[in-house]
């Protein structure tokens, strides 16, 4: 768009500026412009010179003299004037608090011993409220003592439960090698009876000509032990099957005269319980033969043996 195209009367073209308007000024006037700025920065520094050497002169001296016509005489110093005494304010008329009539004092005293009431009966509910805990926990503590003894008395009972238990079983076992032996001394019986009826009351394998035998019988020295065992007391237990043996001496009737230990089980209560046992048998049973050798010796054990 050229200048002559420009119309500021125009509402719409009125907005447009012209391109020449934008343009920066030509290079013919960059000389001017130094010169300005040298006569610019000359003035500058000349006043700066000047206020320099304006302030480097000394001002001249002034002398002046004040004196009074009349001679005056200064007064006084003026003193603090003490501060007036102020009287301390009486002090306050003692007030007699009036009086408190009957009925006042009634009711003071009601309210007071209504207060102490309720105070000794806080005081009876706390000392009644302490022995109920203390009752309760008397009672928690008798039932846990009750539980104990009565846990302990279970045990007790279980283990004398097992303790009759294995007495029964052992006495089975008696019972069994009492049987075991009844039936091996029936055995012998009868063998010895068959041997009677052939001659002679010696053994099957026996090889002697005598019509009966000087020693006793097989079975003699096992009923002379049942003879005694019965009259053994020994409430103790035992591990094992301890065996004595006692050496008697017997009258031909079969009183006991003299007995004693020469061998014993280790076990010193049993050994005495085996002494006692043959000082009350007292008096023992004949042989097969109607003899009573003596003197003999037994072996007495706790169990019977096969």
């Amino acid at each position: 768009m050229s200048a002559a195209s420009f119309d500021p009367m125009h509402p719409l073209k009125s907005l447009t500026v012209p391109r020449d308007a934008l343009r920066p000024p030509s290079a013919d006037s960059r000389r001017l412009g130094m010169a300005l700025s040298v006569l610019a920065h000359g003035g500058l520094i000349a006043a700066l010179a000047i206020g320099v050497n304006w302030h480097t002169e000394d001002p001249a001296g002034v002398q002046a003299e004040l004196w009074a016509a009349v001679p005056e005489i200064a007064a006084p110093r003026a003193e603090p004037q003490p501060e007036p005494e102020v009287a301390p304010p009486p002090p306050p008329k003692a007030v007699t608090p009036p009086q408190p009539t009957p009925a006042e004092r009634d009711a003071d005293i009601a309210i007071e011993k209504a207060r102490q009431e309720k105070l000794e009966k806080e005081r009876k509910e706390a000392l009644d409220q302490k022995a109920r805990e203390k009752r309760q926990r008397d009672e928690k503590e008798r039932k846990e003592q009750l539980q104990k003894e009565a846990e302990k008395e279970r045990l007790e009972r279980e283990r004398a439960e097992a303790k009759e238990r294995e007495k029964d079983k052992l006495e089975e076992q008696r019972k069994e090698k009492a049987a075991a032996a009844a039936r091996e001394k029936a055995r012998q019986d009868q063998l010895r009876r068959m041997s009677e009826q052939l001659g002679g009351n010696g053994a099957p394998t026996s090889t002697g000509n005598a019509a009966r035998d000087a020693g006793p019988s097989a079975s003699y020295a096992g009923r002379i032990v049942a003879r005694i065992r019965p009259n053994i007391v020994f409430p103790f237990e035992l591990n094992g099957n301890p065996t004595t043996d006692v050496r008697l001496v017997v009258m031909p009737d079969g009183t006991i005269t003299k007995w004693e230990v020469v061998k014993s089980s280790g076990v010193k209560e049993w050994d005495d319980a085996v002494m006692r046992a043959v000082e009350k048998t007292a008096v023992l049973p004949r042989d097969e033969n109607g003899r009573v050798p003596s003197p003999m010796v037994l072996s007495v054990s706790r169990y019977a043996r096969n």
